[in-house]
Parts: structure tokens; sequence; C-alpha cells
């Protein structure tokens, strides 16, 4: 199940549980994000008049908060960064992820044969 929490311009938070179509289609409506952020990261949405953090800003604070302290898959990588309002598919952030990893500010181990991302 997905979920986004939205914060308004005036601090009233909205938060949307759904599958992750229903959650991207309420995002959509509510004017979050365009259709063109969805598909390169890099383009971030406006939020209260700020900037959202691309994909790649927003891995690296949740390795800053100390999230990636424990192996996580890509899934998990996904459902965090929806719990805060940004949608990515698996797709976008697979790309986003290997560049953290050979830029070296993240790690690679395989856990069950698949593969699980940490911090160095």
């Amino acid at each position: 199940m997905a979920k986004a929490t939205i914060t308004t311009e005036k601090g009233l938070k909205v938060v949307v549980e759904g599958s992750q179509e229903e959650v991207q289609n309420i995002v959509r409506q509510l004017g979050v994000g365009s259709r063109h952020s969805k598909r390169t990261p890099r383009v971030a949405a406006t939020k209260g008049g700020k900037r959202l953090p691309s994909a790649t800003d927003a891995i690296l604070e949740l390795k800053e908060e100390g999230f990636f302290d424990k192996p996580k898959a890509l899934a998990d990588i996904k459902e965090k960064l929806a719990d805060q309002g940004m949608i990515y598919p698996l797709t976008s952030l697979s790309g986003v992820v290997l560049a953290l990893v050979r830029r070296r500010q993240l790690g690679r181990v395989k856990v069950d044969g698949r593969w699980s991302y940490v911090s160095r």
C-alpha cells in the first residue's frame, strides 16, 4: 500500500493511502508535482513555494538520517520516499541508487540473493 503526506502552504497536512495508482492520481489532482517530474526525478516539483528535493537528494537525506544503517531493498527506499510524498517508480529509483553506489555514496550488498543498499 502506498502512502503520501502532503503539506499545504498554510501548514495543513494531508495523508493519502491506497494503491500506488490511487495515490498518484490524488497527488496529481492536488497539483503536487507534474507528470514530467515523475519521469525525470531530478526535476523537482514545488510544494508550498519551495522546491522538493530530487530523488538523489532525497535518498542522500535518508542516508544522513540513518535509514541505510541496515541494508534496505529498493522497494524499502521507494516506500520511505512515498511516505514523504515523493512517489517514484522503481525503474526510476534503480538508476538513481546505482549512480549513488558508483559515486561511492551508498554501498551495495546481496541479501538473500537480492541487492540491498547500505551507508558507506
